[in-house]
């Protein structure tokens, strides 16, 4: 007897999604539920995750400023501010032989590149300090760049960066740095940009994936060599390079490892305030809509209205989730019926919101939610932060080939299992099957840019059980999430494991992480891969 969710309609309007258990085939269970057409205003939840409203009370607003701690932006640095909160140097690692910074040069600038955010951002912070130590101005320099595929530079994506930048732009006046948006790639634009402020260092921030690799090899070539180019990893909680050294396998390989840092590097984060050094020349300012009226994008994948972009928008749904959801993570998350997730991912996925901020915030709360904070810190922190590893490490990171060997021979030996179903990568992703809870869960992705963790699950299997190959299944896989998904395009839409709630209604006997394996005995691949992905390292 296994259990699976599927959605029931309980009124002409409702639908709702139902655990069945049942001895019948898995792949039998439409026939009997008769599931009638999909009506598309009320099939998805999306209530249950719609962005706080402005409007909100006292009490509110205090915890709001309580997670905004230190974002004043009048309130002006110098060289003494702080210094009970200091910065760990194992954060950073120079690629430059150089490490002093040079003289006579007028300014530092912070290469802003994953991390969207000025506020609890740890390769601003030692920008900062550097341009404090010179006694020099600060920059902030993003170089736009639109995805290759044309069909990944979506309004969706494209758009909410973009308002999110805009929002920093705002803080960088108010804080006297200079805010620069450059179009092109990195290698191309950021050279020519600090020869011309004449700037003395570089500092950026840390991706995994394979192109922000490629712009830091670019970089790193048309900057001068006595200029000192610096990594910060502001994304993780443990830098990366720090956690382990190679590639780990799973989560219980690199937990140890995480915790074991933890005391070191989860810390308050000191304060990025008002520069009291100006430039001498103001940065250009940038027409924002202007700027997204001109850009090529595809604008049939439309902006969502339930997650507003930018770290305030950011902080109130994490207010929002320790006030009315975190208490119910522990037991409900995996129920997609339920308002227990965070719904956090995509503003950590786009660098508005610092994973560290969450866990200071989240487990300040343990005493009203001692259950779930421990739960959603092991997937905030540990399960996210492996996929940054698996990638790191992994150069084969989106490719069958990514996978262990075991893995790789396990797949090959199924791939010619019968398919009674086999789909195009348009009916795909057109909900064009006969499975209209597939169908469901890709309407939701398609139209909301977010769909639940736990019918992620069952909506990847399906794509390898309908197509003609692994190759093909995780390709379509990628490219669907990576198009629609407003977390996507992120290390964790590369790599995934298998929820610990999960379990309960498949029959997991082999799991691993690095494009996951699973046992999943009732479709005719035996060997199920784990194609996608819980989003933003299972937050969700």
């Amino acid at each position: 007897m296994h259990r699976s969710w599927w959605l029931l309609r309980t009124s002409h309007h409702v639908w709702k999604c139902a655990a069945i258990e049942s001895r019948i085939p898995y792949h039998n269970l439409n026939k009997l539920i008769g599931l009638s057409s999909i009506n598309p205003r009320t099939n998805m939840p999306a209530e249950k995750r719609k962005a706080p409203s402005n409007k909100m009370g006292n009490a509110k607003k205090q915890k709001l400023q309580v997670a905004k701690e230190g974002m004043g932006e009048s309130e002006e640095v110098n060289e003494h501010q702080n210094q009970d909160l200091k910065f760990n140097k194992k954060r950073m690692r120079f690629l430059s032989q150089t490490e002093k910074m040079k003289q006579g040069s007028e300014g530092v600038v912070y290469w802003m590149n994953r991390d969207h955010r000025v506020q609890d951002n740890w390769a601003l912070i030692l920008a900062q300090q550097l341009a404090l130590e010179g006694k020099v101005p600060l920059h902030i320099c993003v170089c736009l760049v639109l995805p290759q595929n044309s069909k990944l530079a979506t309004l969706r994506h494209v758009g909410f960066m973009l308002r999110g930048l805009e929002e920093n732009a705002k803080e960088c006046r108010a804080l006297d740095i200079q805010f620069h948006l450059l179009q092109g790639s990195a290698g191309e634009v950021l050279p020519g940009f600090v020869a011309d402020w004449n700037l003395g260092a570089v500092v950026t921030d840390f991706s995994p994936l394979r192109e922000p690799l490629r712009w830091l090899e670019d970089v790193k070539k048309g900057i001068p060599l006595d200029i000192p180019f610096i990594q910060v990893d502001a994304h993780n909680v443990v830098p990366c390079w720090v956690a382990s050294d190679k590639q780990e396998y799973a989560a219980r390989t690199i937990r140890t490892k995480i915790n074991k840092l933890l005391p070191e590097f989860l810390t308050e984060m000191p304060t990025v305030g008002k520069h009291p050094h100006p430039a001498a020349q103001t940065a250009k300012p940038v027409d924002w809509a202007g700027l997204m009226s001109s850009l090529e994008l595809d604008r049939t994948v439309e902006e969502v209205g339930w997650a507003r972009p930018g770290t305030a928008a950011g902080l109130a749904m994490l207010e929002s989730f320790i006030d009315q959801r975190l208490k119910n993570f522990a037991t409900l998350r995996n129920n997609p019926n339920s308002s227990a997730l965070s719904q956090l991912s995509p503003w950590i996925r786009f660098g508005h919101l610092s994973a560290q901020r969450v866990v200071l915030r989240v487990k300040s709360c343990e005493k009203k939610a001692r259950e779930s904070v421990p739960t959603f810190i092991e997937e905030l922190v540990v399960r996210r932060e492996l996929t940054d590893n698996f990638c790191f490490y992994n150069s084969n990171y989106d490719s069958v080939k990514g996978a262990s060997d075991w893995a790789q021979k396990t797949l090959k030996d199924h791939a010619k299992d019968p398919r009674p179903y086999v789909y195009s990568q348009e009916q795909l992703e057109k909900a064009q099957t006969h499975d209209k809870l597939w169908n469901a869960a890709q309407y939701q992705m398609v139209t909301e840019g977010k769909m639940h963790g736990f019918m992620r699950m069952y909506w990847a299997k399906k794509i390898l059980e309908w197509t003609s190959s692994p190759e093909e299944a995780l390709s379509i896989a990628i490219y669907l999430n990576d198009r629609y998904e407003l977390d996507g395009q992120d290390p964790n839409g590369f790599v995934g494991k298998v929820q610990e709630g999960a379990s309960y209604h498949l029959t997991p006997i082999s799991c691993s992480v690095g494009l996951p394996t699973f046992v999943w005995p009732v479709t005719p691949l035996f060997f199920f891969y784990q194609l996608n992905i819980s989003r933003n390292g299972y937050i969700e």
